[in-house]
């Protein structure tokens, strides 16, 4: 079935033939489908935070950073852009000339609110002689969105949302990087000043990404009071997928190349896994806000992350005493409780035949990384949601699960997916250190039967694309998992440009 050349790009690319044939089992087999108890709720699974505690888990914060903790802010930054500019590149390549449809009427109708407006301006200038106004004047709608999209211009087509002017300062417009680094420093600076910033970026994107940030790097670090040290790292090519055709054999591109496909988000966890740190916040690059509004949302991160060494502490300190045998009967059913009540970790009878088998029980589900993840209330958005589910052992636990997960013929699962009250807008807080203070390894932790297949195409042939587990999904399975609810208003994405409109964009 394999060629010498498909040995060799294999090879280079550092994929085994058992992962090929493990993906290649998962084509003709398919993924399995989780068992879910119940959508998690502020009832069961999902923490809501009184004053008293708000003032605690600050403190805990507070405190924690003062100490020898480094802290690292993760953000997934590889993306390109093309699907915000969605509409606008099916203008581009219509029939007519005039703005049509709502999305097209709206970015027209309200063109000089955007950050990039003057950018564009001068843009059209260079290419067309006009500014954009006079180009709207004359009718010439097509030009400008060339001179916004096109390699020629200012390519925002192309490029990743890291790069592209989301938000007006008059000190200068500025970009998701710019935010991101801006809101590090509101809740992941050490006791030294120093902030962490970690972005994962494409090949191609790279060189931008540095030019951008070491072009504001010295003017942030001046105004900000602050020592940015900023980290890059590309997804590993050992994580591609390789495509299937409809018969489920090795898709081949028409040199009779085999053919592999970035792994989806998931396989972003063997670039968290080289990440050391012992806290790292992960959140989106497109995830952002004006300095404005920026107050409540540190708040709440700075909650998310005191929740954590709050409750990782104790995990930790129940671990010592375990493993260095200073716990009786009554001990290790106060451990019992707090994993079942506080953390959400069920065993399914509870039948221990004695305390030794109880402790060890507790050790394993303990001795794991831990990661807190903010819920915002359900309007709509889409996105993952927080579930109680059936683990391979037969406990259950919080986690945090796609569509694809779940299976549609399933009457009562679907229920739970449609009705949750929350979802994931990938707001998480991690602690990948152990008791003894070394680092997990994190590819340990993922659950390899939570990917799901896709149908795409290729040069208008059909095949399918296996993703790996979401890092979020099913990359952090085997965590520990808490969840705690967060106002909508941390929640502010931008997936189509004519979001920039909104008023927390403006």
């Amino acid at each position: 079935m394999f060629t010498k050349e498909d040995l060799l790009l294999l090879q280079n690319k550092g994929i085994s033939m058992q992962e090929i044939d493990t993906q290649l089992e998962y084509f003709k087999s398919g993924f399995p489908f989780l068992q879910i108890v119940s959508a998690a709720s502020l009832d069961k699974g999902i923490m809501t935070l009184s004053e008293n505690d708000k003032k605690k888990y600050l403190e805990a914060w507070h405190e924690y950073i003062k100490g020898d903790n480094t802290v690292t802010k993760f953000v997934p930054a590889s993306g390109a852009a093309s699907r915000m500019f969605k509409d606008l590149f099916e203008f581009w390549n219509a029939e007519y000339e005039i703005p049509t449809t709502k999305p097209e009427k709206i970015f027209f109708d309200n063109i000089s609110d955007f950050a990039f407006y003057e950018t564009l301006s001068e843009t059209c200038r260079k290419m067309f002689g006009s500014s954009t106004r006079e180009l709207i004047n004359a009718g010439k709608y097509k030009n400008i969105i060339e001179a916004l999209l096109s390699t020629e211009g200012l390519n925002y087509g192309n490029l990743p949302k890291g790069l592209i002017l989301f938000h007006k300062y008059k000190e200068g417009n500025r970009t998701p990087i710019g935010e991101h680094m801006t809101e590090g420093t509101m809740y992941a600076k050490d006791k030294n000043g120093n902030v962490n910033l970690h972005f994962t970026v494409s090949e191609e994107h790279k060189l931008l990404f540095e030019l951008l940030v070491a072009a504001r790097k010295s003017s942030y670090e001046q105004k900000l009071n602050s020592t940015f040290k900023v980290s890059y790292s590309l997804q590993n090519a050992s994580t591609d997928t390789m495509a299937a055709d409809i018969n489920n054999e090795p898709f081949r591109n028409t040199d009779g190349s085999l053919l592999f496909r970035p792994g989806g988000h998931g396989a972003l966890i063997e670039n968290l896994n080289d990440i050391d740190s012992d806290i790292i916040f992960i959140k989106n690059i497109d995830n952002v806000i004006p300095d404005r509004l920026k107050e409540e949302e540190v708040t709440y991160k700075q909650l998310l992350a005191g929740v954590l060494v709050t409750l990782q502490k104790r995990a930790h300190n129940y671990l010592t005493d375990m493993t260095a045998g200073m716990t009786d009967s009554a001990k290790l059913q106060e451990i019992l409780t707090f994993v079942e009540k506080e953390l959400n970790i069920f065993h399914p009878n509870n039948n221990f035949a004695n305390d030794i088998e109880l402790k060890e029980y507790l050790i394993a589900k303990l001795d794991r990384p831990f990661r807190v993840c903010g819920m915002v209330k359900n309007v709509g958005e889409p996105g993952g949601g927080p579930f109680i589910t059936v683990n391979s052992d037969g406990t259950s636990s919080l986690q945090i699960l796609e569509s694809s997960q779940i299976d549609s013929k399933d009457e009562n699962a679907m229920n739970a997916f449609k009705n949750g009250s929350h979802f994931n807008p990938v707001d998480i807080v991690c602690g990948v250190k152990c008791y003894k203070n070394n680092k997990f390894n994190l590819t340990k932790y993922i659950d390899k039967s939570t990917g799901f297949i896709s149908q795409k195409s290729k040069n208008g042939i059909t095949l399918q694309a296996l993703e790996r587990p979401g890092l979020w999904n099913g990359a952090m399975s085997d965590w520990v998992t808490i969840f705690v609810e967060v106002p909508i208003s941390t929640f502010n994405p931008v997936k189509t440009v004519n979001d920039l409109l909104r008023p927390e964009h403006q």
